[in-house]
């Protein structure tokens, strides 16, 4: 896989502009973590992101993207509709088959999320909708994620739980957290953004709690 670049990127909304113009490189193997308060413009950058990177890419945006009247497995499962033909996906709609029941339910039990399987996801908490789009991204597979606040919803050992489920899964990964200490826990290269713009951007291992805290 080759870096991840974009470079003098920028957006406005309403005439009025939201991020940038900035420029970033991610090396293959980083765990990135974006951290800055709510509106600063990390939304925006993990979606221009993706947009440099559908093809190796896993984006989960905030707002999850699951089918209300489908169950946890066909949500999970339409993380490689099109890896299939559509027989088989059409197929899978109307009577799960062995091989991706075996390989989602094993995720959902990395999840604590198994017995939820055959629940319609409008009947889910909001954490567990949460994990229910965690588990799509898992199952889609790719070399990149791109994932927006993954864990906002989520008590702590949860959050601990998905994260590592996460960054062990992913060869790269882009992910934006409001949790700085899990944003150093679990990523080596932090991003702060401000006002739409870098502020900052240092090794994991450099920083404390107290160096991201002004970010907020």
């Amino acid at each position: 896989m080759n870096s991840l670049v974009v470079n003098d990127i920028s957006a406005s909304y309403g005439g009025t502009r939201v991020l940038g113009p900035l420029s970033l490189s991610v090396v293959p193997g980083e765990k990135v973590a974006v951290v800055g308060r709510s509106g600063a413009g990390k939304s925006t950058l993990l979606s221009l992101l993706y947009d440099e990177a559908r093809e190796t890419g896993v984006y989960m945006p905030q707002d999850l993207g699951l089918v209300e009247t489908l169950s946890v497995f066909h949500n999970v499962f339409m993380g490689r509709l099109d890896q299939h033909p559509i027989w088989y996906n059409l197929a899978n709609l109307i009577h799960p088959m062995k091989r991706p029941t075996e390989d989602i339910s094993a995720i959902l039990e990395t999840l604590s999320m198994a017995d939820k399987i055959r629940e319609p996801a409008g009947e889910l908490s909001g954490g567990q909708r949460q994990r229910t789009a965690v588990g799509r991204a898992l199952y889609q597979q790719g070399r990149i994620l791109l994932a927006d606040e993954p864990v906002s919803a989520l008590d702590e050992p949860q959050a601990h739980r998905v994260m590592q489920a996460l960054v062990g899964q992913f060869e790269t990964a882009v992910i934006a957290l409001h949790d700085v200490d899990l944003a150093l826990q679990y990523t080596d290269r932090v991003i702060g953004i401000r006002d739409g713009l870098i502020a900052l951007d240092e090794p994991s291992n450099r920083l404390s709690p107290s160096d991201l805290q002004p970010l907020y």
